[in-house]
């Protein structure tokens, strides 16, 4: 055991599994939240965790098994094994001897609850348990991190997240649930309408749901200007600055997507806004005949063009895609003036961005600008992206694990046998 502490960190997410010791600037595991099959027969073994970030795995067609759905704890039997794998294997700790901090979801139901509890205490045995939320952990570690940026101990912290985005006001460490907002968005949902997109534009690949996160992951990006953009992604191939490749494995030469060429992936970066109007006008008109030759796609090959940035857009104005949902500034909007208006002030001022899918480029210039229209004019609006957004909330427990006040913020298993999950549950306040 590496940690300062005897605690052991888990935070459960919907994609990504973070685990670690309490004290510990780091994680010492950050796995795939989910089992894998690969294809051909029922004689292969099911992955588990790290054994599907192994170099010498090829992920292509592999049937996924995932605990957590919507968000929320729901296969227990599938998050036991990735558990087992996680806590005996990778961590190498004995339960019986640690505490556990685990992260839930916001408003989890009493019943999953209750199964979370029976997980913890009865198959694992561990001696102690605490349960915290993401938004007041980010807090804690962006207060620990930047005190004079958070002098006020009040911040609106957006978790963009793999099954959904919250915007959630956090006051002196407590998350105030009455102003909580959220969109059943994440990145799961943009894996998912890129799939779709590719598939009806090139390759069937509605069952490579890991190798297209990773084409997610790599090549999508947010735009500033999406009517400009769609357009100059109408040009042919060489005029298109948003044109490149992605190539599957074939199982033999290399057995891990990658982009075929990441300079070129790349060369929207270099398109300065007051430029690109100038690109509107001239870049169709040049290389038409040559722009005529369909350049030739390998088998395994699929081309990404506006699929880029259309994909992130789900999340900014979800209404265009036929879903009944606020877009995030929208929702940011009403979790702040669900709030007292003497917090409102400091709330847009203190905007903390966390979660997988804010690593998407610009995606921090795009929030501001779809927020400053909607916020009133003596606001300022500050938004603040966590140096690490994936192990943000990881960080934020590790802190609370080794403060000196967590033994007592934590249920022990006599007094889960004694009193059961509900009457537990109350010492953490959600």
């Amino acid at each position: 055991m590496t940690g300062g502490s005897g605690v052991v960190v888990i935070d459960n997410g919907g994609g990504l599994l973070k685990a670690g010791f309490g004290g510990d600037k780091d994680p010492m595991a950050v796995v795939p939240n989910c089992m894998a099959k690969p294809p051909g027969g029922n004689n292969k073994k099911w992955l588990v965790a790290d054994q599907l970030q192994a170099d010498d795995v090829d992920v292509t067609g592999m049937t996924l098994k995932r605990p957590i759905d919507r968000g929320y704890l729901i296969n227990t039997e599938v998050q036991r094994e990735v558990w087992e794998r996680v806590v005996r294997n990778l961590l190498q700790v004995d339960p019986s001897n640690s505490s556990l901090l685990l992260v839930e979801p916001m408003f989890n139901p009493p019943a999953l609850q209750h199964a979370t509890d029976e997980l913890v205490f009865e198959e694992f045995g561990f001696n102690s348990l605490c349960v915290a939320d993401a938004p007041s952990l980010v807090h804690l570690y962006e207060t620990n991190c930047q005190p004079m940026l958070f002098r006020a101990q009040c911040s609106l912290v957006v978790d963009c997240g793999f099954s959904f985005a919250h915007a959630s006001p956090v006051l002196q460490n407590f998350t105030l649930n009455y102003g909580v907002r959220r969109m059943d968005l994440g990145g799961k949902a943009l894996t998912n309408y890129l799939k779709e997109l590719v598939s009806y534009r090139s390759l069937n690949v509605m069952d490579e749901t890991l190798l297209i996160d990773d084409a997610k992951e790599k090549l999508c990006f947010v735009s500033l200007d999406v009517p400009g953009d769609l357009r100059l992604a109408s040009g042919r191939f060489k005029d298109n600055p948003f044109r490149c490749s992605y190539i599957l494995p074939d199982g033999i030469t290399y057995k891990k997507g990658f982009v075929k060429d990441m300079d070129e992936a790349l060369r929207y970066c270099s398109l300065p806004l007051d430029e690109e109007s100038d690109r509107k006008e001239h870049g169709s008109e040049t290389n038409k005949l040559e722009d005529r030759k369909k350049p030739e796609l390998s088998q395994n090959e699929f081309v990404l063009t506006n699929e880029r940035f259309l994909v992130p857009e789900m999340l900014f104005h979800p209404i265009d895609l036929g879903i009944n949902q606020a877009g995030l500034a929208e929702c940011i909007v009403r979790a702040v003036q669900a709030c007292h208006p003497y917090l409102q002030p400091v709330l847009f001022e203190s905007i903390v961005l966390t979660g997988g899918s804010t690593l998407f480029p610009r995606f921090a210039e795009r929030l501001e600008r779809e927020l400053r229209p909607l916020v009133p004019d003596d606001y300022q609006v500050k938004i603040t992206r966590q140096e690490n957004p994936i192990l943000g909330v990881w960080r934020g427990g590790s802190i609370l694990a080794s403060s000196p006040d967590f033994e007592s913020m934590c249920v022990t298993k006599s007094e889960y046998e004694e009193m059961g999950s509900s009457r537990c549950r109350r010492r953490f306040f959600h």
